[in-house]
């Protein structure tokens, strides 16, 4: 070999060492990444959080928007949304015999970490009323104005299903709005998000049934019986104390067959 390509050949020889000690690019040597932290994962910007270099690089929540992440951080810090477990049924009026509230929770399966989605709301809250107290014995008081909510509400309430000594038959009830107070469009809750669809001179039918009716007369409080004729009556939203306002009685039927926005029932 002449001597020219002699020197070439351990020219090369060494560049390819040197690499070899270096590391591939990526590639992390002993002691160097996330690994070496203790798998230590730290959430937003910290710069503590670092692995030695060079080059010197990040373990951090942030490090993916900086460019600095370590080569091993997407698979030690792997990002982990939240888990939440499925609502929970509604819990009891939290007091009888007036208008309240009652909630529905769920838990947390599994935390975020490394940037995952944030945990969503763990509690919701309805407006409610419950016709017997803690004893059992049915509320003497008349409920004035006429309590309504969403017919979503009444689905859930059916499906919790009606005790046997408790079967009534049903009524629908429509009645024809008033004027709309503008605090109904105000609303942020979820179970009252109903209330912005409400329109004066529209029809909305009401439904009439258990745990709504009386035992002794099977009617609804507020549901207009008696009233005379071009009577205005109030109603109230549930959960919703602003949102009230009046409304005159059309008629009673069996069934509903109003809209479903325009659907509600006796609470």
């Amino acid at each position: 070999m002449a001597p020219g390509g002699a020197a070439l050949v351990l020219a090369l020889t060494a560049v390819v060492a040197g690499a070899w000690v270096r590391g591939l690019p990526g590639a992390l040597s002993p002691g160097q990444g996330c690994a070496a932290l203790g798998r230590r994962c730290c959430p937003g910007r910290d710069l503590t959080c670092a692995a030695r270099g060079p080059p010197r690089c990040f373990c951090d929540q942030a490090c993916g928007a900086a460019r600095d992440c370590c080569a091993d951080y997407a698979r030690v810090c792997p990002v982990v949304s939240c888990v939440v477990a499925e609502w929970s049924d509604w819990s009891r009026c939290a007091k009888p015999c007036q208008v309240s509230y009652c909630v529905r929770r769920r838990h947390v399966l599994q935390e975020p970490r490394n940037g995952g989605v944030p945990c969503p709301l763990l509690e919701e809250q309805a407006g409610c009323v419950e016709y017997w107290n803690r004893e059992g014995v049915e509320c003497q008081q008349s409920m004035f104005p006429a309590l309504i909510t969403t017919e979503t509400y009444g689905k859930e309430r059916r499906n919790r299903g009606e005790p046997k000594e408790q079967k009534t038959v049903g009524y629908c009830v429509q009645f024809q709005l008033g004027p709309i107070p503008g605090s109904c469009g105000r609303v942020r809750a979820p179970h009252t998000q109903w209330t912005k669809y409400l329109t004066q001179g529209h029809t909305v039918c009401v439904r009439c049934e258990w745990p709504a009716q009386d035992i002794r007369s099977q009617r609804c409080y507020g549901d207009g019986s008696g009233a005379r004729r071009k009577q205005l009556l109030l109603w109230q939203a549930a959960g919703h104390p602003r949102c009230r306002g009046s409304w005159e009685q059309l008629g009673q039927l069996r069934d509903c067959t109003c809209p479903a926005v325009h659907s509600l029932v006796f609470i």
